[in-house]
């Protein structure tokens, strides 16, 4: 298939993840005023899109907590920084095992939880976007199984949809896209779609180039996309996404480095990503335009 190159490119910026980097740089951000500043950098610098997670504010651990969710929301809509929020949806489906002798049984250190609780968040903080990750997959990190049946994706999106809320599927490999597909032939997911490819994440797509462009002819011409990469790659991923048609992600979430040996900021990554994408002669387009092209509703403030 013929390249088209995007000239007009959005940014999401993912803050903070939910991967054990807490310690790995004094840039990740722990608390909700920490993630809200983060991100709230990072849409100065160009983002038109903040993806966040939220963490315990003493460990830096991941956290499905709803009064902190709350709290990154409030503090991202009451700063007057324009900027599209997107939160994750994809927390309470880790399934782990105490070994591989003990595959009867899931172990304690799971965290697994049904539609209702993996949504509540979503449903009461209202995000313009939220994520939900179409399919269940090994993960490299604590040797673990992401969980995401069919039903349950089917019941999350649902949900997702009454909140009023868009839904950014997150594909990890060719048959997340598949089955995103069918939902959406279902109108589960309703036009327009947003998907994000995700590329070297072990064990999914592998961020080869060939492997980039299999999950490009896979998402259909009307859709909405963005494709990230992982680490050093990430960069490379800007210039690849914008000209295989598509828009980009950068962020702590993905990579912790500007530079050989230099830590980076989110607000830093997203200046890098910028200046690629202007260099590449295309334009990156602000919160406005992406409501209008992915038929978002602005909130206000919660609680007015």
């Amino acid at each position: 298939m013929p390249l088209t190159m995007n000239r007009e490119v959005f940014i999401t910026c993912a803050v903070t993840g939910s991967g054990g980097t807490q310690d790995r740089s004094p840039h990740v951000p722990r608390s909700p005023k920490q993630i809200a500043d983060s991100a709230i950098d990072a849409a100065k610098a160009g983002a038109a899109v903040v993806h966040c997670h939220v963490r315990d504010p003493e460990t830096g651990k991941p956290s499905r907590d709803l009064a902190l969710y709350r709290e990154v929301t409030e503090r991202i809509r009451d700063a007057g920084e324009d900027v599209v929020l997107n939160l994750t949806a994809g927390m309470g489906g880790d399934m782990l095992f105490d070994g591989t002798e003990a595959m009867n049984r899931i172990s304690q250190k799971s965290d697994m939880a049904g539609a209702t609780e993996r949504v509540a968040h979503i449903v009461e903080c209202r995000p313009e976007i939220c994520t939900l990750d179409c399919g269940t997959m090994n993960f490299n990190e604590a040797d673990y199984v992401m969980v995401n049946t069919p039903g349950l994706l089917r019941d999350m999106a649902a949900r997702m949809v009454a909140a009023g809320t868009r839904i950014e599927i997150e594909a990890f490999d060719t048959g997340h896209l598949w089955f995103a597909k069918q939902l959406a032939t279902e109108g589960i997911i309703p036009d327009p779609v947003l998907v994000q490819l995700c590329m070297g994440v072990p064990w999914g797509a592998p961020d080869d180039l060939n492997t980039l462009m299999a999950m490009v002819n896979n998402v259909p011409s009307h859709w909405h996309w963005s494709a990230f990469a992982l680490g050093r790659h990430q960069m490379p991923y800007v210039a690849a996404s914008v000209l295989a048609g598509g828009n980009v992600r950068v962020g702590l979430e993905d990579n912790l480095w500007l530079d050989k040996g230099v830590l980076a900021t989110n607000a830093q990554l997203v200046e890098r990503a910028a200046t690629i994408i202007e260099n590449m002669g295309a334009r990156v387009i602000t919160p406005a335009e992406v409501r209008a092209r992915l038929k978002l509703e602005k909130r206000a403030p919660l609680g007015r």
